[in-house]
């Protein structure tokens, strides 16, 4: 070898050869610090705030995906990343969330999609022994986003449908019983509370009543 421009010759011939095993916490750190685990701690950080933020206190899927976000900042602070990938990978995200809100018609999801994907092949994408990304996972993320955006879909569809669940607009329609016999004004039992109401035929105790209109405090009421 050299030294200061000095040749020195290293005789190992009868050197002792010495195994240092990696101890837990590097063989964690490791497996955390592979391309694959990188990405997709990354997308699961990403949804899991997305699925917070469509139902704002499940607070589970908000922790799990603060931790996943750290943990894949970690992996990508030690590997060698593209940064161009992992842009693609945050447009093809925000491609499918803006689905849901633009009538495109498939058009922004699938984009989002294939950004996905070309982003998980270029972010690694460095020559480096170890440090590429296999075509199953790349398959298999195209899939879990593809999932993800069907049940995005269908969950606004659903919350649409839903109607109001809160307010005047929800009393309405809504089916009660009698808490007394009355003709006029009397109480009927409503979303376990007790409402003044007011109708203009008889109704019997325990009987089954329907909500016509709500007058502040005050229901109007028809017997079913």
């Amino acid at each position: 070898v050299l030294i200061n421009n000095q040749p020195f010759v290293i005789n190992t011939e009868n050197a002792t050869v010495e195994k240092i095993e990696p101890n837990w916490r590097q063989k964690i750190l490791n497996t955390i610090a592979s391309p694959e685990i990188a990405i997709l701690l990354l997308l699961i950080g990403l949804y899991g705030l997305l699925f917070e933020g469509y139902n704002p206190g499940a607070i589970l899927p908000g922790v799990a995906g603060v931790i996943c976000l750290l943990v894949a900042a970690y992996a990508l602070q030690v590997l060698p990343v593209n940064y161009a990938g992992l842009g693609l990978i945050l447009v093809g995200v925000i491609l499918i969330v803006a689905e849901v809100f633009v009538p495109s018609f498939g058009v922004l999801g699938i984009g989002g999609i294939i950004a996905i994907v070309f982003g998980s092949i270029m972010m690694f994408d460095s020559g480096i022994p170890g440090f590429g990304i296999s075509i199953t996972f790349v398959v298999g993320m195209a899939l879990i986003s593809g999932s993800f955006l069907f049940w995005l879909v269908n969950f606004l569809i659903k919350l649409r449908r839903r109607g109001p669940v809160s307010g005047q607009e929800s009393m309405i329609g809504g089916i009660g019983f009698a808490m007394e016999s009355f003709t006029g004004s009397g109480h009927v039992w409503l979303d376990s509370e007790s409402w003044a109401a007011n109708s203009s035929v008889n109704i019997e105790k325990n009987q089954q009543v329907k909500v016509l209109a709500m007058n502040g405090l005050v229901l109007d009421v028809e017997p079913i």
